[in-house]
């Protein structure tokens, strides 16, 4: 497989949603989020149980946010941006395809 999946989670709207190896690297590289690096269990956390907000110019795009109080300097949150889809499957059949585009820590006060 090309770009293996790392994992799925179902957030909670019943959708599920997932992180491919390749993004997960892309978030974590020196020059994006490497932050992250330590908190992808708060990452799944965000996805399960945090608050979701459609983006208002792109409505496949939500961003998903949960406060922590243990993130680095004086981030607040952990957001997620999660892109919703579908696929065709193997016979033929429509399958949803959501996943996470990006993440990052943020402040929000």
């Amino acid at each position: 497989m090309a770009n293996p999946i790392r994992w799925t989670i179902q957030d909670r709207h019943g959708n599920n949603i997932y992180l491919t190896q390749e993004r997960w690297e892309h978030i974590i590289e020196s020059i994006n989020h490497p932050e992250m690096e330590e908190y992808e269990g708060e990452l799944m956390e965000t996805v399960r149980t945090g608050t979701r907000k459609q983006d208002t110019l792109n409505p496949q795009k939500y961003r998903y946010s949960k406060e922590f109080n243990n993130l680095p300097a004086s981030n607040t949150h952990i957001v997620a941006i999660v892109l919703f889809g579908v696929r065709e499957g193997e016979i033929g059949e429509i399958i949803s395809n959501n996943f996470i585009v990006t993440v990052y820590q943020k402040e929000i006060g």
